[in-house]
């Protein structure tokens, strides 16, 4: 049960499908999810992997029995595909805040660039961004930043399995990754800045694949709700 259905395919809803969708710019995973369960009365769905609002790109959703397959699809690797920004940083590492800080890269060269890329394959140390909905003591950490205060967050272990900088043209690297679930794309960027003593954010995000689903499987959203409409009548 998964969402490249025929048109005239029958959804249930209730019993369980698995939706792919290609999340919008500006919308929170959550929209989404909201956005499904008024427009189709769906009981029970929810999301596997959040994205940022400025992230686009593949969303699974589940729906009545298979949200117990949640889990299942959250621990698969995920494919991105982004372009980072040197020079610059913003609180969230994204365009989400303001940039807090600016340094000169005239003395990197897209070989200083490239020369950093193999410390990040493989086996990660990697600390969540303030910016993020990773909990401390019961508070999601970037309730606490937004209201300007930092919370001690600890490293976790994740895996890395490919990064490429695809094209390199500064201040701009455009890159592409295969990672573990609970890597996370904005720390990445961050950290790569920090290695070259410049800082970076993150300027756009694409998901392309969660395990053996790719976005060219997705739906766009409102082509989704039309599809499902015309199945129905």
């Amino acid at each position: 049960m998964t969402s490249h259905h025929s048109p005239t395919h029958q959804y249930d809803f209730q019993s369980g499908e698995v939706i792919l969708i290609d999340k919008p710019l500006h919308w929170t995973s959550f929209d989404v999810v909201k956005k499904l369960k008024y427009q189709l009365k769906i009981k029970k769905i929810g999301h596997a992997g959040t994205l940022d609002p400025l992230a686009t790109g593949l969303l699974i959703l589940c729906t009545g029995k298979m949200t117990k397959s949640i889990d299942q699809y959250q621990a698969q690797e995920k494919e991105y595909e982004g372009t980072l920004v040197l020079g610059k940083t913003t609180p969230s590492i994204d365009l989400e805040t303001d940039f807090d800080s600016e340094t000169s890269i005239a003395h990197l060269t897209p070989q200083k660039v490239e020369a950093v890329r193999e410390n990040f394959i493989g086996e990660v140390a990697q600390i969540p961004p303030m910016h993020s909905a990773v909990k401390v003591q019961g508070q999601r950490v970037y309730k606490s930043a937004r209201q300007g205060k930092t919370l001690a967050l600890k490293p976790r272990t994740i895996f890395i399995d490919t990064l490429q900088f695809n094209d390199i043209v500064l201040p701009e690297v455009h890159f592409r990754v295969i990672c573990s679930k609970g890597t996370y794309i904005r720390s990445l960027v961050r950290d790569i800045g920090e290695s070259l003593g410049v800082g970076a954010y993150l300027k756009s995000l694409r998901r392309t694949r969660i395990g053996n689903f790719h976005v060219d499987q997705a739906y766009h959203l409102e082509n989704f709700l039309a599809t499902v409409k015309e199945a129905s009548l």
